[in-house]
């Protein structure tokens, strides 16, 4: 596993970097025994549309996730488990699928 942290917001040149050091070990580093490498992005503001176009759609190999520089208040948590929870009520009623992911990316 590969893991990479960024202190700025993500961008297609981090996820070819990262891409470049998951080639790398497959390619050089790894046994026959291991596992496929796995590359982690962890960047202080992910933009989605730039990890879905510049990686392969059936992408296994690299992820790329936000974190946060502090932890959320008990209140912040329950408000977004009940946002979640209301968001996923409305697309079983309605039978959207595409409806979180466009949810999601707008927060």
């Amino acid at each position: 596993m590969v893991i990479e942290l960024k202190t700025g917001k993500l961008t297609h040149q981090d996820l070819g970097q990262l891409q470049m050091y998951v080639n790398y070990y497959d390619r050089v580093e790894k046994t026959a025994e291991e596992n496929p490498t796995i590359g982690i992005l962890l960047c202080t503001d992910k933009n989605d549309t730039a990890v879905r176009m510049a990686l392969p759609e059936d992408n296994k190999t690299i992820l790329a996730s936000e974190y946060k520089l502090y932890l959320p208040t008990q209140s912040q948590l329950i408000a977004e488990v009940n946002s979640v929870r209301k968001m996923v009520e409305e697309q079983h009623e309605t039978g959207s699928v595409n409806g979180k992911e466009d949810n999601l990316r707008t927060r």
